[in-house]
């Protein structure tokens, strides 16, 4: 009396055909989510043990600085730092062999310093402005590093928060901390508008603008945070799939899409005059980092 077992496994369930989902189908379902600190510790515990690490370094230190980053990440983290190891003629995997792999496997390769230039100072602004607005603000996450050394896919500089773990975790962003997350955002826009002036703004902040839209939108349509009141205006992750309306139809009215439209332009836009003042009333501290 055999049976088959089928097992399969995708890292996009969000576009499964529910007719896969009903009884007698794939009616079990286990979801791996990204390993926690524990998780993370044991996964770096395994792929250390063929490497020879520092006494200095600490692999609890490490996993506590990765959060998101999934088991093949950690795998691949410590592959690149003994491959830094061995470029350094070095006996022994060292801190700074590990965040230079944390860089690499999260940001990109490291690529040649710019030249002093007026491009090398505009970048320098913008990233200070992202880092100070980081460090200013009270519910943003913390700042780990600011740096302008361009990487690898395009990035000519970044300033990289510490995530709260239980936050990223959880899921659970308060108004507060999406507030910041958008005046963070906005915070190299701001800066090159208060140093440099409206016709000189780069299009540097093309993908922190995207955020700042979507955070907006999501706050407006989502999450009930705006004037418009606790409604929930539209759906999350509606995708188009085979039997579904190729074209998604609207969940409101016309008159609620104009009046959506305008309270995400007032969130984005008061947001930027907050972080415009704020980088003002510091400029001197801006300008000496």
């Amino acid at each position: 009396n055999e049976g088959i077992i089928i097992v399969a496994a995708t890292n996009r369930p969000d576009v499964l055909d529910t007719a896969l989902l009903r009884p007698g189908r794939f009616d079990r379902q286990v979801t791996v989510s990204l390993p926690t600190y524990n998780g993370r510790l044991g996964i770096l515990q395994v792929h250390a043990r063929n490497k020879k690490l520092a006494p200095d370094v600490s692999l609890e230190k490490i996993a506590r600085r990765t959060p998101g980053l999934s088991g093949a990440d950690l795998a691949n983290l410590l592959n690149e730092a003994a491959i830094l190891t061995a470029r350094r003629r070095k006996d022994s995997i060292g801190e700074s062999e590990i965040e230079d792999a944390i860089d690499r496997v999260t940001i990109g390769l490291k690529l040649t310093p710019l030249l002093d230039s007026k491009k090398k100072r505009i970048i320098a602004y913008h990233e200070i402005g992202h880092a100070m607005m980081m460090t200013l603000l009270k519910n943003s996450d913390p700042l780990n590093k600011v740096t302008i050394v361009p990487r690898s896919g395009g990035i000519e500089g970044f300033a990289q928060p510490v995530l709260n773990e239980d936050m990223v975790d959880s899921g659970l962003y308060s108004r507060g901390w999406l507030l910041d997350r958008i005046r963070i955002s906005l915070g190299g826009r701001a800066a090159e508008t208060v140093v440099f002036g409206d016709a000189e703004v780069t299009i540097g902040a093309g993908q922190d603008l995207k955020v700042v839209t979507t955070l907006a939108r999501e706050m407006v349509t989502l999450y009930g945070m705006s004037d418009l009141g606790p409604m929930a205006l539209e759906s999350p992750n509606n995708e188009v799939f085979l039997g579904r309306d190729l074209m998604p139809s609207s969940e409101h009215s016309e008159e609620m899409a104009v009046q959506i439209d305008r309270q995400v332009r007032t969130i984005a836009q008061k947001c930027f005059e907050e972080t415009c003042q704020i980088l003002r009333d510091n400029r001197p501290l801006m300008d000496r980092l």
